[in-house]
């Protein structure tokens, strides 16, 4: 039977040890800290692997890469903002019951 550590067990799982290490303090990865470091079984993270793949006619779960993009755009347009700094601000005041006009 194999053991890793964080980093190794990270690299196999393809995330951060970071994260690694928040899913075993949650449990949600099977661990096990007999001092100061995490200690993880090759078997468990194959097995937790395993739970991440979608049964059949389920939706693909999180973290797993099944089934590819849903959706493209091909035609995207950004909008927002205001082209004036000014219009915005009169609109503020206009919005706000401020008296609005020319500067003498």
């Amino acid at each position: 039977m194999q053991t890793l550590d964080l980093y190794e067990a990270a690299a196999f799982l393809r995330m951060s040890p970071a994260v690694l290490r928040a899913k075993a303090r949650e449990g949600l990865v099977k661990a096990a800290k007999p001092g100061k470091r995490w200690v993880f079984l090759e078997a468990d993270l194959v097995a937790y692997l395993e739970r991440l793949y979608a049964r059949r006619r389920q939706t693909p779960l999180s973290g797993s890469d099944v089934g590819g993009t849903t959706w493209e755009s091909t035609n995207a347009v950004m909008s927002g903002g205001s082209t004036s700094p000014r219009r915005m601000a009169d609109e503020y005041a206009s919005l706000l019951g401020f008296r609005t006009g020319t500067k003498r």
